[in-house]
């Protein structure tokens, strides 16, 4: 039997959520499992920063560095596959998407070409 770090308070060594019980049996949460490592090096200054956030969200420092990266690499792939546009540019957007211009000849040369060599 272990204690509680806080409370000296006998434990059962399983973490618990904080929620009271209802004597119901919930359906098993699955699983993520963890296999792929990724590893950089810093310096100890950026190292010390990072040991001092992750204490203060009393968090582990992978979970914290986890959750930190995988936040940073969500917002920076949002920005670079959503599109900003002016006014003036979003109605011309949608004013060609609504009343398309007829294709060039060029254009329709180029479809052309392209059926013959793709067969479509």
């Amino acid at each position: 039997m272990t204690k509680h770090a806080t409370t000296g308070k006998p434990t059962t060594g399983k973490p618990t959520t904080g929620k009271p019980t209802t004597g119901k049996a919930s359906a098993p949460k699955p699983r993520i499992t963890r296999d792929d490592r990724l590893g950089f090096r810093l310096d100890e200054q950026t190292k010390g920063l990072i040991e001092r956030a992750a204490q203060i969200e009393r968090r582990k420092v992978s979970d914290y560095c986890l959750a930190a990266i995988a936040e940073a690499a969500r917002r920076t792939v949002a920005e670079h596959e959503t599109l900003h546009l002016s006014e003036h540019d979003r109605a011309a957007f949608f004013e060609a998407m609504i009343n398309p211009p007829e294709p060039s000849e060029r254009l329709a040369r180029a479809f052309g070409e392209h059926g013959r060599r793709v067969g479509a």
